[in-house]
């Protein structure tokens, strides 16, 4: 049979041939500066990882202190090992396990903390993504990384001298405690070993398996014995490979780690890293990004704001974590070992910050990892008897606040993308909805609110406003789930679950109040304090945690103008020049908070009160003044990829004000051409020809062709591969929306 194509189609097919060419020849590598965020508050790590990689091999400067959380500081010259394990963005001191470094004879040592270390310049350092590079000036030392998803490699091109790798599983830094270790010799160029620790994660176990390029001449294994509370719970290990080496000589050094044993890491290794070599793997890793960060493709001749976006589009592939070892088992939070059945195990997520937008980014970016968090969800809810709130390694933290995982898994069964069973699903959210005895859910359900002055075993932060609002929304988030499973019953009660954010509406102050058990505000309460009712904000800063129903609030608010007025002062009112505010209240234009997560959606809400300029003023201005191409170029905590994917929204032009709804709120697009290419093989494209740091203000929209007349698009939208235009213009323009 002949086919026949009309002109039109031809040239449809040859356009759409073209762009999936030019997709695959760019190297958007290029675009993402893992500095950025190293410096100021950002907390993240320059080092190598492959998307969500188990491994994050970077270099630690060697000393503790919040600054150097994620084990690197920009403002350091020292650097005093490579680890492969580091947190993006937390403000958690936890992790930097199997540490190496590499010298020559003699070395350097300073007293502990540092210990073994070398100066570095940045002059000598670069970094992009799946590879980072330095040169340690103490010993002319050439280092160089990159991971797989498992394993990380590391290349050392030595001068002609006697040098030694340092293997260094005693060092702890910040909240990090060693248990126990171990190294095994297994022949001339492999080891084996393990890690026990306690820190954010409670009893983490990581297990290794290291293979050298070049059989060490000599082994030297130092142990010391660990005392805790009087009692010998360990031993920390430290061990010295030495070797010779002639000019330029390079010796590779491969690590697998596992959470499992060392039968698990040597599969990982043998799975991902069989060669000793490392352009190899760099190349791998390199395309492996490649086609993460082609998913959206930007236009634009300005590139420090390709280099912004694409890496921020990196950050939000950092985390969550695989681990899943390649046969599928992993270590659960029963402390027993479980074994996938095809699906990859996920850890490290940070809830309370990415359910907002770093998961909804997820159901288009990575439909697939998002189907396997919710089965990491389930498989976490069953070992646990709840979902997780912040976990990672098998370990519960239970740092911030909600039960979060809740959202996540009703936007991937509203949206279709995840084929756990949903009965199993519902139960799991449900069950950890009625948790009594946890972080005060038991007296949320029997008075709408949790009381300030009421404490259980779990609930000793207070938080009770935050808890209250946290509660609410992801109450909604199961009622939306029962609702389109036909459970009307549960729909109901969850529903108005849901409303108990009424209960802390205090109309005399027109703020959210906490109340004690007897129904009473609480007195000489003012919105400017960070007390411990709030969790990392203030009253001003919680106000808006309504996502579930905005037109309630503006309701309880007094209608569309006061909600306008409020709207406004969230933005000028400013803190006194004499405050001292708090680490995570960076960002601040007025009472907003950019650098923290409670914020990220209320530049979205003029669109609720007819006043979208707002919005775009707004967002526009955190886009060109927050996000910066430079060290210091985050305002606040990375939060393991929320801080990203608030960019990486609204630079598209949208953003998800309630994450399951399914609708994402028209902002102002940051470029003039946006790509999205969707798994089901649709493109959705944005397009702003006009858009500039001045033309920031849309003038008119069209959907497919056509005049649009709504302040938001729909996931069904999007995934049918439509296109959006706005007209641009440098002053506002006119309300578009009905």
């Amino acid at each position: 049979m002949k086919a026949l194509y009309t002109p039109l189609l031809l040239v449809l097919i040859l356009t759409a041939c073209t762009s999936s060419q030019e997709r695959a020849s760019t190297d958007y590598t290029q675009y993402v500066n893992p500095f950025i965020g190293t410096d100021f508050t950002g907390n993240t790590y320059p080092g190598a990882q492959a998307p969500f990689g188990m491994v994050q091999l970077s270099p630690d400067n060697g000393l503790p202190g919040w600054d150097r959380i994620s084990g690197y500081f920009y403002p350091d010259s020292t650097i005093a090992g490579f680890s492969h394990t580091h947190l993006s963005g937390t403000g958690a001191g936890d992790l930097y396990d199997i540490s190496f470094m590499p010298v020559t004879l003699p070395y350097k040592e300073a007293e502990a903390p540092l210990g073994i270390h070398s100066k570095f310049s940045h002059d000598d350092e670069s970094a992009t993504a799946g590879y980072y590079r330095v040169l340690l000036k103490d010993y002319n030392i050439h280092v160089e990384l990159t991971a797989t998803e498992r394993c990380g490699i590391q290349r050392y091109t030595f001068p002609e001298a006697r040098v030694a790798i340092f293997l260094n599983l005693k060092k702890a830094m910040n909240w990090d405690f060693t248990n126990d270790t171990q190294v095994e010799i297994v022949d001339s160029v492999t080891i084996q070993g393990y890690r026990f620790s306690d820190g954010w994660a409670r009893d983490q176990h990581i297990y290794f398996r290291i293979r050298f390029s070049k059989p060490f001449t000599s082994v030297q294994i130092d142990t010391t014995a660990i005392i805790k509370d009087g009692d010998h719970i360990g031993t920390a290990t430290i061990a010295r490979f030495d070797f010779d080496t002639q000019k330029d000589e390079q010796i590779i050094v491969s690590t697998a780690i596992s959470g499992v044993s060392t039968e698990g890491a040597a599969k990982n290794l043998l799975a991902e890293v069989p060669d000793d070599n490392f352009d190899k793997y760099r190349n791998l890793t390199r395309d492996n990004w490649n086609r993460q960060l082609s998913k959206i493709e930007i236009v634009s001749n300005n590139t420090d704001d390709k280099v912004n976006f694409y890496t921020a589009l990196y950050h939000s592939m950092i985390a969550p974590t695989i681990y899943s070892d390649v046969d599928g088992t992993y270590y659960g939070p029963d402390k027993k070992t479980h074994k996938t059945d095809g699906w990859v195990n996920y850890s490290t997520f940070s809830l309370w910050d990415t359910f907002r937008a770093a998961h909804p980014l997820f159901t288009y970016t990575e439909p697939e990892r998002a189907n396997d968090m919710v089965k990491s969800f389930i498989a976490f809810y069953e070992q646990n008897k709840r979902l997780p709130v912040w976990n990672f390694y098998g370990s519960e933290t239970d740092m911030m606040i909600g039960y979060h995982a809740v959202p996540v898994i009703v936007d991937a069964y509203l949206k279709g993308i995840t084929d756990v069973d949903p009965e199993k699903a519902l139960e799991a959210c449900i069950a950890t909805a009625n948790i009594d005895n946890y972080r005060g859910i038991g007296m949320y359900k029997k008075l709408g609110y949790v009381p300030y002055n009421i404490a259980d075993s779990y609930n000793a932060e207070n938080w009770s406003l935050s808890k209250t609002l946290e509660y609410a929304y992801d109450d909604y988030c199961i009622a939306k789930m029962a609702e389109k499973m036909g459970k009307k019953e549960i729909a109901d009660e969850f529903y108005k679950r849901s409303l108990n954010y009424k209960n802390l509406y205090n109309p005399a102050t027109s703020f959210m109040q906490p109340k004690d058990d007897k129904g009473n505000f609480i007195k000489n309460f003012s919105p400017d304090e960070y007390t411990p009712h709030i969790c990392e904000s203030n009253g001003w800063q919680y106000f808006w945690s309504v996502q579930q129903d905005i037109d309630g609030l503006i309701a309880l608010t007094g209608g569309k103008e006061r909600f306008a007025q409020k709207l406004d002062s969230m933005f000028t009112y400013h803190p006194s020049a004499d405050d001292e505010l708090p680490i995570f209240s960076t960002g601040m234009i007025g009472q907003y908070a950019h650098g923290n997560e409670p914020s990220h959606h209320v530049i979205y809400l003029y669109n609720a009160v007819e006043q979208p300029w707002k919005t775009q003023q707004y967002a526009a201005k955190v886009m060109h003044e927050l996000y910066q191409n430079s060290p210091a170029g985050l305002c606040g905590n990375e939060d393991c990829g929320q801080m990203s994917a608030w960019y990486v929204f609204s630079a598209m032009g949208f953003y998800p004000v309630d994450p399951v709804s399914g609708k994402y709120e028209i902002g102002t697009p940051l470029f003039p051409e946006m790509q999205m290419h969707l798994s089901n093989g649709n493109t959705f494209t944005v397009l702003a020809p006009t858009v500039s740091k001045e033309n920031i203000y849309i003038q008119a929209v069209n959907f497919d062709g056509k005049p649009y007349s709504k302040s938001y698009i729909t996931h069904e939208q999007i995934m049918e591969g439509a296109t959006l235009e706005f007209e641009m213009g440098n002053t506002p323009g006119p309300v578009w929306y009905k």
